[in-house]
């Protein structure tokens, strides 16, 4: 079973909501799972209403199952001098070259290497183990890159390790790409029923099996209701007078032509047949990703906004799904 989830979708596709959402999932029955955020944008502490992260490994909530959910916003400055100390032991040299600004400047005109060491730190959480040899996260779910980088940002190890032959650059490299490449490891990308977020997501599952990186399941989200099917609309349309008839009953109107009811008739019919057209695009948009052959979820737009209990809301659909093999209703 995989334990570090990769989470990635389009801009805007709601991948930071749905990544603390499966954390949440992941964390039921006692469970513990680390939630980890690589761009700084400090998008987890806002959903789970606390302080900023700092770097370093905090709980930030508790599932309704009792389990833990662990948040860290990772640096890569910290992890730089992190990495320095770890294999080369600069201890105050290493904080030496921060105030002087070296630490910024080498991960500033090296993305490949904020990159390595964002996923490094990641890795490490996998990988680590308590005293009695246990893992101390039963999952890790990173909040990670948009899906038009996410191939690239999991690949540079590889590119790495290829540069640096030997020593521990070219080692650290390949323990992070065993673990990206391993069904310890699995890319979930966040889409909406759009023609931009669904191309992307095609093409980003493209790009990872090219890299040879694990796909995990496609998540769709913000699935607004199935209110009208076409057949229903064609029908209400032959029957005008009727439907104004139904109004007037309703206390919407006189029925006389001409009246209140009618008048409401044609505006109403008209935004049924825009939400029929919207029913029939979702399908043909539905079907291009289930070509694509991963599981697909299926989470509903929450009217009201995001906030705590939509959360936890989010996570047990999320939760109820991966246990069924399911994905979600139908809409």
């Amino acid at each position: 079973m995989s334990r570090l989830h990769v989470v990635t979708g389009k801009g805007g596709t709601g991948k930071t909501t749905v990544a603390a959402a499966l954390a949440l999932a992941l964390a039921d029955g006692g469970q513990r799972t680390l939630l980890v955020e690589v761009e700084g944008r400090q998008g987890i502490a806002q959903l789970f209403e606390t302080e900023p992260l700092p770097y370093e490994e905090r709980k930030i909530a508790v599932s309704h199952g009792g389990g833990e959910v662990y948040a860290l916003a990772i640096d890569a400055e910290r992890a730089l001098l992190d990495y320095l100390q770890m294999f080369y032991k600069l201890g105050s040299a290493g904080r030496a070259l921060k105030r002087l600004g070296a630490i910024d400047f080498a991960t500033t005109i090296a993305p490949g290497l904020r990159d390595v060491l964002l996923t490094g730190k990641a890795c490490e959480a996998v990988r680590r183990r308590d005293k009695h040899q246990r893992p101390v996260y039963d999952a890790v779910v990173m909040d990670a890159p948009p899906t038009g980088r996410i191939a690239r940002f999991l690949g540079v190890n590889e590119e790495v390790a290829g540069l640096a032959k030997v020593g521990p650059v070219h080692n650290q490299a390949q323990a992070v790409m065993r673990v990206l490449k391993s069904p310890e490891t699995a890319v979930h990308l966040v889409t909406l029923l759009e023609e931009m977020p669904v191309q992307e997501t095609v093409d980003g599952i493209t790009e990872l099996r090219s890299a040879g990186l694990p796909t995990g399941s496609v998540v769709v989200n913000m699935v607004r209701p199935r209110l009208l099917d076409e057949e229903r609309l064609k029908a209400a349309d032959g029957h005008r007078a009727e439907v104004a008839r139904a109004f007037a009953r309703a206390g919407l109107g006189g029925a006389r032509r001409g009246g209140h009811a009618e008048r409401l008739v044609a505006p109403l019919l008209e935004q049924g047949r825009e939400h029929a057209e919207r029913v029939g695009l979702e399908r043909g948009l539905r079907e291009e990703l289930r070509e694509q052959g991963l599981p697909m979820r299926e989470l509903p737009l929450l009217s009201e906004g995001v906030e705590l209990a939509g959360l936890y809301g989010m996570a047990g659909e999320l939760r109820a799904q991966w246990q069924t093999g399911t994905g979600g209703r139908q809409r």
